[in-house]
């Protein structure tokens, strides 16, 4: 639903600088980098390649939302920052991955094939959940942007993990040739077949004696790092791929191919005359001043931009917050957010200086394996924490931000207010917990009884999404909510109000004492039998899910049946457009546990029938259901509806169909309803 909001006014976070998270201009920019970068790369890696190619669609498509953003150079609402920065977040660790892919080891790649792909369905999977907070009906998109938006976000969210079963065949048959080549078995190295190994190289791209040379180098770096996290059994893994492509190196190519190949590599090497980082500090040549880090004193490899606008390598600044300091080192000024945002314009251009000047930005004095693992696993477990901290505190920002607004807003500010911390609580536990700390819940329950059908929406949908929290259910009530949300529901403003709040209901009820509670209320349960016949497919769903979470208390039957929601139960099991057969079913079986409800569920004249249709055609748990209420209008007198099912020419077999090959609760009731029948039918005769 379009959201009718009036950007003349709108929401942003007082800051100095910026909209208060992040500074918007630089996080545009970052992603309109990083987006270009990813989306430009020429040489996509020889596995995993479906996976690239759609990611680097992905993200190709949601570069136009970025670059209109900039365009339009609005302020933009506080959840579409936290939006933005999710997706820099995952589109900054596709590209990771997708680099790993292409400059990694391509033959262990083929081995964790499952493990890869995984890893990027994971960041689609994230991708869309950061999509779920972007509030697209504040945001001034062409309209053929909005389409490509609107296009990510479903196909994140119905994506499947997606693995090539060619790469799985190949995969197959390089298993087979590492069996064959088990240095332990050495008979059987007579019978590799090294027409199949040159097959299963050549289709990841190893071709050539200098490819296999540099893959072995590759195989050996991944043996160290696996070696610094202690997996022994993967390192011999890897060091058995490195034995079959020694062994296969003499074997595959001539002695010819192997001395032209060196002497080429040879002749590269000495043309490029490359010098590394760690030989500048010792030579005569000084790098200019602004490629310096502050901090280090060193050559920026990765510079970063913090809070403050200075810039610094990643490595030193992680560090310094990652002890505790909460300023930048330059100015003294205190951080408002611990992102680190990269400085893509600063690091081309000390990419350029280096390549101008012959150096390389590896240093080959980390080259030992102990110290390499150890520093990775340092910069990664540093990244990783100061992710996480400037993630929640983004989070806590906008939060405390959005119920100030709540509290003292215009009702156009409430009304975006409400929206935006509805989208907010919609994805992660951790999110709904902050919004409920930042103290939303009191003011949610009060705009529950705005004038404003948006506001009135808006606040309802949210406490819906906050209830999922099981915390937040205490909250709740003990804020009061329950008559407010009972009056929503039977005269909200919207219709989608209404639905939510029988959904809000449903949630509440999922604890046993506030059963109790809400179906005390005169108002809740007719409310929700109005809803089950007015509300759309949806809504009804909702309705009947409530009711049947009331239910389950008994005291709460006798009213439901009292409220006439035996009729509409039984019309909603006769409507194939409604689509709630089995939560109409699960209703009607709690129903016959009073005497009200069987009385009432036995006058229908349809019912019969129909249940033996739906035992015949209908779902496990809806042949469950079928059986159960059937069985109990036999019971206890029921003799007129055993006589109809008698002379129902498909009762029989389809309660013998249900018998034999039934889940175990409906195989038992069927053999009950059987025995029952078959009393009957002797006693007739």
């Amino acid at each position: 639903m379009q959201m009718e909001i009036d950007l003349s006014d709108p929401i942003m976070i007082p800051s100095s600088s910026s909209s208060g998270i992040f500074p918007t201009g630089s996080l545009l920019e970052s992603l309109i980098n990083i987006s270009n970068e990813v989306s430009s790369m020429d040489k996509l890696p020889n596995i995993q390649l479906r996976n690239v190619s759609t990611m680097i669609r992905r993200i190709k498509l949601l570069s136009s939302l970025f670059e209109d953003l900039q365009e339009t150079n609005i302020p933009l609402p506080p959840s579409s920052l936290l939006c933005l920065t999710e997706l820099f977040s995952v589109i900054r660790r596709a590209k990771s991955l997708i680099h790993g892919c292409r400059d990694s080891s391509s033959l262990w790649g083929l081995i964790q094939t499952e493990f890869v792909s995984n890893m990027f369905y994971v960041l689609v999977k994230e991708m869309g959940k950061a999509l779920d907070i972007l509030p697209l009906s504040l945001l001034n998109l062409a309209a053929d942007t909005r389409e490509q938006v609107e296009l990510v976000h479903k196909q994140a969210k119905r994506v499947d993990l997606l693995i090539d079963a060619k790469e799985l065949e190949i995969r197959e048959e390089l298993v087979k040739i590492m069996a064959c080549s088990n240095q332990k078995n050495v008979k059987n190295k007579g019978l590799i077949d090294f027409g199949k190994v040159r097959e299963v190289f050549g289709s990841i791209g190893l071709r050539c004696l200098f490819d296999l040379d540099e893959e072995i180098v590759k195989l050996e770096a991944e043996a160290r790092n696996q070696a610094g996290t202690g997996g022994l059994i993967v390192v011999s893994k890897i060091n058995n791929l490195i034995s079959l492509l020694t062994y296969s190196k003499s074997t595959i190519f001539s002695n010819k191919e192997s001395e032209r190949t060196k002497d080429e590599e040879l002749k590269h090497q000495s043309a490029v005359g490359i010098r590394s980082l760690s030989d500048v500090s010792s030579s005569s040549q000084s790098f200019p001043d602004e490629f310096r880090c502050p901090i280090s004193l060193d050559l920026m490899r990765d510079p970063v931009i913090v809070a403050s606008g200075h810039t610094y390598d990643r490595n030193s600044i992680a560090q310094w917050i990652n002890a505790g300091h909460h300023t930048c080192p330059k100015s003294g000024q205190r951080l408002i957010h611990m992102a680190l945002i990269p400085n893509y314009a600063l690091k081309s251009l000390v990419h350029q200086w280096c390549q101008d000047n012959n150096i390389t930005l590896v240093d080959h004095s980390e080259r030992n394996s102990s110290s390499s693992s150890k520093r990775k696993s340092r910069e990664k477990a540093i990244d990783h924490i100061s992710v996480i901290k400037a993630a929640t505190e983004s989070v806590r920002m906008t939060a405390e931000f959005l119920v100030g607004k709540l509290a003292m807003g215009s009702p156009d500010i409430q009304r975006q207010a409400a929206y935006e911390l509805r989208l907010l609580a919609k994805t992660g536990m951790d999110n709904r917990r902050i919004i409920s700390e930042a103290g939303a819940i009191p003011f949610l329950v009060t705009l529950l009884s705005s004038n404003d059908p948006r506001i009135q929406e808006n606040a309802v949908t949210c406490l819906l999404n906050l209830s999922i929290f099981d915390n937040n259910k205490i909250l709740i009530m003990a804020a009061g909510a329950t008559d407010s949300i009972v009056k929503v529901l039977e005269s909200g403003k919207t219709m989608e109000g209404r639905e939510n709040a029988a959904a809000t209901i449903y949630s509440l009820s999922m604890i046993n004492d506030y059963k109790v509670i809400i179906g005390a209320r005169p108002g809740a349960i007719p409310a929700l039998v109005g809803l089950l016949r007015e509300g759309t497919s949806a809504g009804k769903r909702d309705a009947a899910s409530a009711l049947f979470n009331l239910a389950v208390y008994s005291a709460n039957k006798a009213s439901v049946v009292d409220s006439g929601a035996v009729p509409l139960l039984i019309e909603v099991l006769m409507d194939d457009k409604a689509g709630i057969t089995d939560d109409a079913l699960a209703v009607l079986s709690l129903l016959l546990g009073c005497a009200e409800g069987l009385e009432e569920i036995r006058k229908s004249r349809v019912l019969v029938p129909l249940l033996i249709d739906l035992i015949r055609f209908g779902s496990a748990k809806g042949k469950e259901n079928s059986v159960t209420l059937l069985l109990g209008l036999c019971k206890d007198g029921g003799e007129e509806v055993a006589r109809r099912l008698l002379i129902n020419p498909r009762s029989i077999p389809s309660l013998q169909s249900l018998s034999a090959d039934g889940s175990l609760k409906a195989r038992r009731k069927a053999d009950a309803l059987l025995r029952l029948l078959n009393r009957c039918c002797s006693q007739s005769h």
